[in-house]
């Protein structure tokens, strides 16, 4: 029975692997190697592309400060597109400050993901600490990246959350996607870290950062690619928010199994007692 448990977890462990891949692949393929715009420039049919979403991508290139772009996509700076904001740590001296309900994210959090969801943190802070944190809560939907300690973990939180002094978070308000920002970060990872600096350790300030270039393609590529991508993750989502229950029934029943305490007819009232 417990074995069941497992292999669901696994196979949502392998399924969400999998989704993720294919949002990789396709903004790759839409976004990097611009496969839909070459294939109008050759007069072919996009593939993998609604007809009404292939008629407004561009069928040419023009030269950017990025090199050869589709015409018509603007290049900005990611500080221009996003809201950039930091973090910082409430004083750990003071009890008010912690072991409240408002989730307090670190690197340590990122480190441990699967998948680049953020669910849960593993300290949590009051009212009163949040308070001596300047970016405030941050919404749903923050893309998180870390950016000291190491420099690069990324995640979009799917919880309101506050981060400590090793974020950048990037607050997706306008045009460009959680989904779109976290690939793109991903892609272009090696340029980020190279705005990085300091002699104890190397840190991407966040205004080093603001600057960094980011492609913004035609509004029709951006809502095909928020379409397609959301319900990936939100595939993704359902996964680790079910195995995380299936995590939870299994500790709990292991120990009271193997003590004799719970029978297997009893699954039903422990997985109750779980949810």
């Amino acid at each position: 029975m417990l074995g069941t448990l497992d292999d669901k977890i696994d196979l949502n462990r392998r399924m969400s692997e999998t989704l993720e891949a294919i949002a990789k692949a396709l903004f790759k393929s839409w976004f990097v190697d611009f496969d839909p715009v070459r294939a109008k420039q050759g007069g072919r049919q996009p593939e993998g592309m609604y007809a009404e979403t292939a008629a407004l991508c561009p069928d040419g290139f023009e030269d950017s400060e990025l090199g050869e772009v589709p015409r018509g996509w603007t290049v900005s700076q990611i500080g221009l597109e996003v809201d950039v904001v930091g973090g910082s740590t409430p004083s750990t001296k003071e009890p008010s400050f912690w072991d409240g309900h408002i989730h307090w994210v670190t690197p340590k959090d990122l480190s441990a993901l699967s998948n680049p969801i953020l669910l849960d943190t593993e300290r949590k802070i009051t009212e009163l600490g949040l308070a001596e944190i300047g970016s405030g809560l941050l919404p749903v939907g923050t893309v998180l990246m870390s950016s000291r300690a190491p420099i690069g973990y990324l995640a979009v939180s799917q919880i309101p959350v506050a981060t400590n002094q090793g974020f950048i978070s990037m607050k997706c308000t306008r045009q460009l996607s959680s989904w779109y920002v976290l690939h793109w970060a991903e892609h272009n990872m090696e340029a980020i870290k190279g705005r990085a600096n300091g002699t104890t350790f190397l840190e991407v300030s966040k205004a080093n950062f603001r600057t960094l270039p980011i492609l913004v393609p035609d509004a029709g590529s951006l809502r095909a690619f928020e379409t397609f991508a959301g319900g990936i993750y939100a595939r993704v989502v359902a996964n680790l928010e079910e195995s995380r229950t299936l995590v939870a029934l299994r500790d709990a029943l292991l120990p009271r199994l193997l003590s004799g305490d719970l029978g297997t007819g009893n699954v039903a009232e422990a997985y109750r007692e779980v949810t």
